[in-house]
């Protein structure tokens, strides 16, 4: 179940950090954008740590509060997720 959970979070991580990335180059060209609900999506999905990379690496999304919260809110959810399955093993 480790392993599983660790190469889910490295695999949704890097998948949300390459779709803000790629979101963040249309920005830049005036291109079709993704919609902030996949990238909220993706956040809730587990991927919050891509997410916040992506926002220091690209500058991306940094002036939307909203959108801040919402992150930081996707992320606590994951912690307090992992951390009860790390205390269920511990049991």
């Amino acid at each position: 179940m480790k392993n599983y959970l660790i190469n889910y979070y490295l695999f949704i991580n890097a998948f949300t950090l390459i779709v803000s990335g790629i979101d963040k180059m249309k920005a830049r060209y005036a291109k079709w954008r993704i919609k902030e609900s996949t990238l909220y999506l993706l956040s809730f999905l587990g991927g919050a740590i891509g997410m916040g990379v992506s926002m220091m690496l690209f500058r991306h999304k940094t002036q939307k509060t909203k959108f801040k919260m919402i992150i930081a809110l996707a992320f606590a959810m994951h912690v307090f997720i992992l951390g009860l399955i790390i205390y269920k093993d511990l049991l």
